[in-house]
């Protein structure tokens, strides 16, 4: 399960365009904590949350400490970065308790060389990463799933996905995630035979 990683903040005065460009030009990202008994506006060290963003998914967790106080547990919702360098802009985190069901996308991670492969296939991968449902506390950084048993034209779907107690994914069950499709040099072959 995704593990809950702390980050310190400090509470945010300042508002509007010219006050957040000021900010990012000292190294400070602005952010806002969504939900809870009310919205805060906070601000982060950018390398701080460049280097913890790097780490996870899309959507993970964080505990937020602000300025001092008992921290808040909330999910990274949005990071806003500029298109032309990468640059954070924003970032908006949804506070969270242990008991409310979440919504993330994290991503799926295929192991094993099929036994199609093996045998001239191509394992084409055609859903990298999904959405998923449940508390906080079974928030998984990657969903993992083995499929060395898959065979020439089989593929592994939604459906047969791995997925840990409490998870549950909206997608249709017979949504291809993986398929082991024959290359022309594996038809050629069977056909010399």
């Amino acid at each position: 399960m995704a593990k809950q990683e702390t980050l310190q903040a400090e509470k945010r005065d300042v508002k509007g365009t010219t006050a957040s460009k000021r900010l990012r030009r000292a190294g400070v990202v602005p952010a806002v904590i969504y939900g809870g008994n009310s919205d805060a506006l906070i601000q982060l060290d950018g390398k701080s949350f460049t280097d913890l963003a790097r780490k996870h998914s899309a959507n993970f967790l964080v505990n937020i400490e602000v300025s001092g106080d008992k921290g808040k547990l909330a999910i990274v919702q949005d990071i806003q970065r500029n298109p032309l360098n990468g640059s954070l802009i924003h970032v908006d985190f949804r506070a969270v308790t242990e008991n409310d069901t979440i919504h993330a996308v994290v991503p799926i991670e295929l192991h094993g060389e099929p036994v199609g492969v093996k045998a001239g296939g191509l394992l084409e991968q055609l859903v990298h990463e999904i959405e998923i449902h449940c508390r906080p506390a079974d928030l998984p950084e990657k969903l993992i799933n083995e499929v060395e048993g898959l065979e020439l034209g089989q593929a592994l779907k939604v459906a047969d996905l791995n997925l840990p107690k409490g998870v549950t994914v909206k997608m249709d069950g017979e949504v291809l995630v993986a398929i082991i499709n024959q290359t022309r040099a594996s038809v050629s072959q069977s056909n010399a035979s």
